[in-house]
């Protein structure tokens, strides 16, 4: 094996291991939503709605997979930032904590919401998040 598919054959597992590597729904919260939303879901009155005992969080999967990938209000969207399998995450974390009951949000689910609403998919790019 020469030098460069080895390279890109490393590069390729450090990617992978680095996507997959303590990326599940709550880290994924941590890292793109706490800030306003809060850990413990229950936002900042009169600035950031709180996610705990949010029916419309609860509600229909395209609903709220519709917020993340075009934003809402303030909130931006994550369209480019997050993939269709990261957004499930997130979703399926927050609609599952904080006394939170409802079903998990699938990749397909995301994906479908994602194709109806014509936008693109994420590129992962240190510069691909709007906020």
């Amino acid at each position: 094996m020469t030098f460069k598919p080895l390279l890109l054959a490393a590069l390729a597992a450090c990617v992978a291991h680095a996507h997959a590597d303590g990326m599940d729904g709550k880290s994924l919260f941590a890292k793109n939503c706490a800030a306003c939303h809060q850990p413990s879901g229950k936002g900042i009155p009169g600035a950031f709605p709180a996610l705990a005992g949010n029916a419309f969080v609860q509600g229909a999967p395209a609903d709220v997979a519709t917020v993340l990938l075009k934003g809402r209000g303030g909130m931006p969207d994550f369209s480019a930032s997050l993939d269709d399998g990261e957004i499930a995450q997130v979703l399926s974390y927050v609609r599952s904590s904080w006394g939170n009951g409802a079903a998990p949000v699938t990749e397909q689910d995301v994906g479908s919401t994602r194709a109806a609403l014509g936008v693109a998919p994420a590129s992962h790019s240190r510069f691909g998040n709007k906020h």
